[in-house]
């Protein structure tokens, strides 16, 4: 008979794992129903049909907000991740800083966002005068940038030290060490900053609402356009919203052993 500790724990993690599929499956389920069926409570499975998702290619500009959102993900997070590894590695080797540095950049994500939008904006109105991709991209970047760079120190310090203070002693320089022994060794840590980086991007709605024009419209932006002034169109809206998830569901099989070492190193050091 199984103890009272392990059916407890079973217990909360299923729990758990309800909370996290059940409203996606309830979204499935919206997305595969007619418009009337998806509002009606206690919910209904009606004739399963595909025509949310053909709607939502024909009568929206979804192709344009996808391609947009991945442009700009990938783009700030190809730029985003060299520098934030060489800030984490002068962080952790040179303690460049120091605590108070660390501290301050943590404490700058927990600002509300809404307090940035306007310094952002007036930025790019006057200083530089850029919009649509290139505005929003330096903004996912001047966001994204310290909180990867933060999360990275501690895959600099503890065995990437010792092995690189062993490759200075038989000769190599502090640049061939970092480069042929830390990042390799750092990999893990590396992805998992990454992919989390692409992933703040992906969602982030608040600055792409007001640094986009109508070119450069993200998913989150166009996603909140379906809501209509006799209400939020549900059926769409959640076919959509599964496209949405899409690139994030393929990419976290192929990254996840990746990304559970690196935050697991990055939470025992």
């Amino acid at each position: 008979m199984p103890r009272l500790g392990t059916i407890l724990r079973h217990a909360i993690l299923i729990g758990f794992s309800a909370a996290i599929v059940l409203p996606l499956l309830w979204v499935l389920r919206v997305s595969l129903t007619d418009k009337l069926t998806a509002y009606k409570i206690p919910p209904e499975i009606g004739r399963v049909s595909f025509d949310n998702y053909v709607e939502v290619f024909t009568n929206y500009d979804f192709t344009s907000w996808f391609s947009n959102s991945l442009f700009i993900a990938f783009v700030s997070t190809a730029l985003s991740l060299p520098a934030a590894t060489m800030m984490a590695y002068s962080a952790a080797r040179f303690r460049t800083g120091g605590s108070p540095l660390l501290i301050a950049v943590l404490a700058s994500q927990m600002l509300p966002p809404i307090v940035l939008v306007l310094p952002l904006f007036l930025v790019f109105t006057t200083l530089l005068p850029v919009s649509g991709h290139v505005s929003i991209i330096i903004a996912h970047i001047a966001i994204n940038l310290p909180f990867m760079a933060w999360m990275m120190v501690s895959f600099f310090e503890g065995e990437t030290r010792s092995l690189e203070e062993a490759a200075r002693t038989d000769g190599a320089t502090r640049w061939q060490a970092f480069t042929r022994i830390t990042i390799p060794v750092a990999v893990p840590g590396i992805l998992a900053a990454g992919l989390l980086g692409f992933i703040l991007s992906w969602n982030e709605f608040l600055y792409a609402l007001i640094l986009s024009d109508h070119g450069s419209q993200t998913l989150a932006v166009g996603l909140a356009s379906l809501e209509t002034h006799a209400g939020v169109n549900i059926a769409p809206l959640a076919a959509a919203t599964l496209l949405a998830l899409a690139p994030v569901l393929v990419l976290l099989p192929f990254l996840q052993k990746y990304l559970i070492k690196g935050l697991s190193l990055g939470a025992l050091k």
